[in-house]
């Protein structure tokens, strides 16, 4: 990958897995087994050693800083005011910084989103519906659900005006819900949403799932019947990310989310000490790539390990993908989640592609739809 072309998003672990929650379906709180003497919090050094490597990798004039946990507001305000200052210290002329964080919500309060609103972050808040559903999962150190301490950030997060996405994690509980879930966010006025599977292999099964992940048919159900709705009255209104994507493949441009690209491996992590692994999914002794302390990230994205990570995912599609009618709506979806059969008994099928493939021929009117349109305002340039 040349430098004209670099495209990545860096996962960045302030704190490493550290968190304030106890999330029941949580596959990243056991990273943490990983440094058993590490006090899981990046220093000032390796801080503005990141940023600077961060600037210089990046070749768009945009450059984007997503912190991500555990849960990062651990890290304290003081934290990301130095990020902030060390950001404005070293942006060439002609380049702007933007900042995004991922938080349960929890520790948020008027300090922490004045921070926000004036620094300009976009900030994603863990909500997996309203209380009841939300607490099915979302649980503190004690046991006692998050949902009042959540929504409690959320109103401070809109009241400060900060652009807000909600992540909500569709898993076998709150999945038999789509209507409850969908009108519990418009009521609240959201205007970015992202669904996201819980997929997890269980453990010692070649072809399980554990109980909690999403079932592939129940979660087609959800964004079919969420769909619907969206279709008919929210267009312009609410932007799910999900639907997003599916729109992008009327206009024949490439997937912006890694799990629907052609190759992936544009987003990697970096934790607490500055070890960078593959991806976030796979924050593992195999794949970590190096250090920044002794690499920098530019060469670890452009190395030999990181570009192959990234093209196995389509060189391992099975036979039956390459014959999908939905094969460019889907990719074969994250490589992590490709554990089962294919009907012809081949392995590397994706947990999710029944799922997938009910979903995405249930929308294809409205993508055919949307490509004549863009077809004919072409043709009339």
């Amino acid at each position: 990958m040349t430098m004209n072309s670099r495209v990545f998003q860096i996962f960045v672990k302030p704190v490493g897995a550290s968190c304030n929650l106890r999330c029941s379906y949580c596959y990243y709180l056991a990273k943490k087994n990983l440094y058993p003497e590490s006090s899981l919090i990046m220093n000032d050094q390796l801080l503005e050693k990141y940023i600077i490597q961060h600037i210089k990798a990046s070749t768009d004039a945009t450059i984007m800083f997503s912190w991500h946990g555990g849960e990062p507001t651990l890290a304290g305000i003081d934290f990301f005011r130095k990020a902030i200052a060390l950001q404005k210290k070293h942006i060439p002329e002609g380049k702007n910084i933007i900042n995004g964080i991922q938080t349960n919500g929890v520790l948020l309060n008027d300090e922490w989103c004045r921070f926000f609103s004036d620094e300009k972050f976009l900030v994603g808040i863990s909500i997996d519906g309203p209380e009841e559903i939300h607490n099915m999962n979302r649980r503190n150190i004690d046991g006692i659900g998050s949902f009042s301490q959540t929504m409690r950030g959320y109103e401070l997060l809109i009241k400060h005006e900060i652009t807000t996405e909600i992540l909500c994690v569709l898993n076998s509980g709150n999945v038999r819900y789509p209507h409850k879930i969908y009108n519990f966010f418009r009521d609240l006025c959201v205007r970015y949403i992202t669904f996201l599977p819980l997929v997890e292999q269980q453990h010692g099964s070649t072809t399980a799932a554990t109980d909690e992940s999403v079932n592939a048919i129940d979660y087609a159900h959800f964004l079919c019947d969420v769909f619907d709705v969206w279709v008919a009255n929210d267009i312009g209104k609410i932007s799910i990310q999900i639907f997003e994507e599916l729109a992008i493949t009327a206009f024949k441009r490439e997937h912006t989310l890694c799990i629907f690209k052609v190759n992936c491996g544009g987003v990697p992590v970096i934790e607490h000490n500055g070890d960078f692994f593959s991806c976030d999914h796979y924050v593992d002794h195999q794949h970590l790539i190096g250090n920044i302390n002794e690499g920098t990230i530019a060469e670890f994205l452009d190395c030999k390990r990181q570009q192959d990570f990234g093209k196995a995912k389509s060189l391992s599609l099975p036979v039956y993908c390459l014959k999908c009618e939905v094969r460019d709506m889907c990719n074969g979806e994250c490589p992590k989640n490709r554990f089962i059969l294919t009907p012809d008994g081949e392995p590397g099928l994706n947990y999710l592609c029944e799922g997938y493939k009910l979903f995405f021929n249930h929308c294809r009117p409205f993508v055919e739809a949307l490509r004549k349109v863009w077809t004919n305002e072409k043709q009339n340039q």
